[in-house]
C-alpha cells in the first residue's frame, strides 16, 4: 500500500467510549484483542482507556493493564482520557502519546457528569496541560453537548464556541465537538460549527457523533463542509454515555469510512480488516 496521508483522519473511541458503560465487565485479554484488530484495519489513532476512578466506571479498572498491554508503534497516537493530574501522572508513567480531557458545553451536563462547573473543569485541566507540554505529549479536550443536553436542551453555538476557546488556549492541539445524546440535528451542527470556526481553525477541531437518531452521517457531512477532517467513532457503534440517559450508540466506524470514502475522501483503513474488529466488538456487548 502506498505511503500516503488520508483525508480524513478517524479516532477509534470504541475501547474506551465504546465499553465504558457495558453492563458486563470485559476482559482486559478482550479488550487488548480489540485493540489488535483496531490496530491490523490501519486506525492510527486510538483511545485505549481513561484512568478514572473504579468506582465511577467500573469497566476502566483495569486501565494500567490495558496500557501496558497496548505497545507503542510506528504512527501509532495511544490517546487517555484523564479527569486530574493524578490520572495524567499514572499514564504518563506508563507511556502515552496523547492525554484527553473532557468538559460540556452545558453546565447542568458538567455538574452532573463530572462534579463541577465548566470553569472549574477548564482549571482542573491546567496542571494536565503543563504535564503534557513537559512530557511533550498531546492534549486533546473534548466537549460534550455542543448541540443538545438531555438536562437543559438546545446549547447556545456561542457556549460551545467559548468552551471549545477556552481548551486552546489551555494547550488543547485538537478539540473534539461531541453530540452526546444523539439529537443533533444537520442545522444544529452547522450552527455550532459556524460558531467554533469563526474562533478556532477547522484544522484544530474533530467532531464526534452518536447515531441514536440517525442523523450521524448527515452531521459528518455537515462537518465536511465546515472543513472538519477528523471524526470519532467507535466499531461497531459500541458505547454511549452513562450520564445522558438514552445516548446509546456512537457513531459506527464501519459505515463512517464507507461514507467518506464513497464521497471521495481516503481514510486508511483495511475495511475486511476493520469487519472483523467489529464481528469481535459485537461479541463483547452485556
Amino acid at each position: 500500500m502506498a505511503d500516503v496521508t488520508p483525508d480524513i483522519t478517524i479516532v477509534e473511541v470504541g475501547p474506551r467510549d465504546g465499553l465504558q458503560n457495558e453492563k458486563r465487565l470485559v476482559p482486559t485479554g478482550d479488550k487488548l484483542a480489540l485493540i489488535g484488530l483496531l490496530r491490523a484495519a490501519g486506525l492510527p489513532r486510538l483511545e485505549v482507556t481513561a484512568f478514572v476512578s473504579p468506582k465511577w466506571v467500573p469497566q476502566m479498572a483495569d486501565h494500567e493493564a490495558v496500557l501496558r498491554g497496548t505497545p507503542p508503534g510506528e504512527g501509532l497516537i495511544r490517546s487517555v482520557l484523564v479527569p486530574n493530574e493524578r490520572g495524567a501522572l499514572a499514564a504518563l508513567a506508563i507511556g502515552v502519546e496523547e492525554l484527553a480531557v473532557f468538559t460540556s458545553a452545558s453546565e447542568t451536563f458538567a455538574r452532573k457528569n463530572i462534579n463541577c462547573s465548566i470553569a472549574e473543569s477548564i482549571e482542573r485541566f491546567e496542571p494536565v496541560a503543563k504535564l503534557a507540554r513537559q512530557h511533550g505529549v498531546r492534549l486533546r479536550g473534548y466537549v460534550s453537548c455542543t448541540v443538545e443536553c438531555p438536562y437543559e436542551g438546545a446549547i447556545d453555538p456561542e457556549a460551545a464556541a467559548r468552551v471549545a476557546l477556552a481548551l486552546s488556549d489551555l494547550g488543547c492541539v485538537e478539540i473534539s465537538l461531541a453530540d452526546t445524546i444523539g439529537r443533533a440535528t444537520p442545522e444544529g451542527v452547522d450552527a455550532m460549527l459556524s460558531a467554533v470556526t469563526a474562533q478556532l481553525p477547522a484544522a484544530r477541531l474533530a467532531c464526534h457523533f452518536h447515531d441514536t437518531f440517525g442523523h450521524a452521517l448527515d452531521n459528518v457531512d455537515v462537518a465536511l463542509a465546515h472543513g472538519i477532517r477528523v471524526f470519532d467513532s467507535a466499531v461497531g457503534g459500541l458505547g454511549g454515555c452513562p450520564y445522558a440517559p438514552g445516548a446509546a450508540g456512537n457513531l459506527s466506524t464501519l459505515p463512517l469510512v464507507r461514507h467518506v470514502e464513497a464521497n471521495g475522501f481516503s481514510t486508511g483503513v483495511d475495511i475486511a480488516r476493520l469487519r472483523e474488529a467489529e464481528v469481535f466488538a459485537d461479541s463483547l456487548r452485556g
